[in-house]
């Protein structure tokens, strides 16, 4: 699919009308696979505290892990970026299922906007550009999963048409 560009939304660069025309000046954000150098702002990111609490891995770490990531088939972080600034991610894996006629599905990961980019358009450019993704790949479905306390990123994931599926289990290990 490649990159995806998408204008997020408008700002207005002149408020002065040109008879009864403004202005305006078109900010365009781009999704796109993750490079390793993008790291240092995608753990910034993570770093907000309604997602790691301020916690993040150390840049090596991090970078070990994204090495690995890549070695899978179909599993990749995206970040959301506008003039150069990385303000959104998420992660996606394409899976292969025996189940469902052998039908893929895809799971969504580690969604994140920055603070000053919320409720601007780019969490829902980021998710519809994850489901192309899915559509692409012929998965008969895309999930994700979210904390029972994030009422507002329920009532976002709903206004995209994703649906409350089942119950989501889990078991802390640490």
């Amino acid at each position: 699919m490649g990159a995806y560009y998408a204008p997020a939304r408008f700002r207005a660069a002149d408020s002065r009308p040109y008879g009864s025309i403004s202005f305006y000046e078109v900010i365009v954000m781009t999704i796109r696979p993750a490079d390793e150098q993008d790291l240092p702002e995608i753990l910034a990111l993570y770093a907000e505290p309604d997602m790691d609490v301020g916690e993040t891995l150390p840049l090596s770490d991090a970078a070990a892990i994204f090495r690995k990531m890549a070695s899978y088939p179909d599993y990749n972080v995206y970040v959301a970026e506008e003039d150069g600034e990385i303000i959104g991610t998420f992660a996606l894996a394409i899976m292969d299922n025996l189940a469902h006629m052998g039908k893929k599905s895809g799971l969504i990961e580690d969604v994140v906007v920055s603070r000053d980019h919320r409720r601007q358009s780019v969490g829902k450019r980021m998710m519809e550009y994850a489901v192309e993704l899915c559509k692409e790949k012929s998965c008969y479905k895309v999930a994700l999963s979210s904390n029972i306390k994030r009422e507002s990123a329920h009532e976002f994931y709903k206004s995209l048409e994703f649906k409350i599926h089942g119950y989501s289990f889990l078991i802390e290990l640490d």
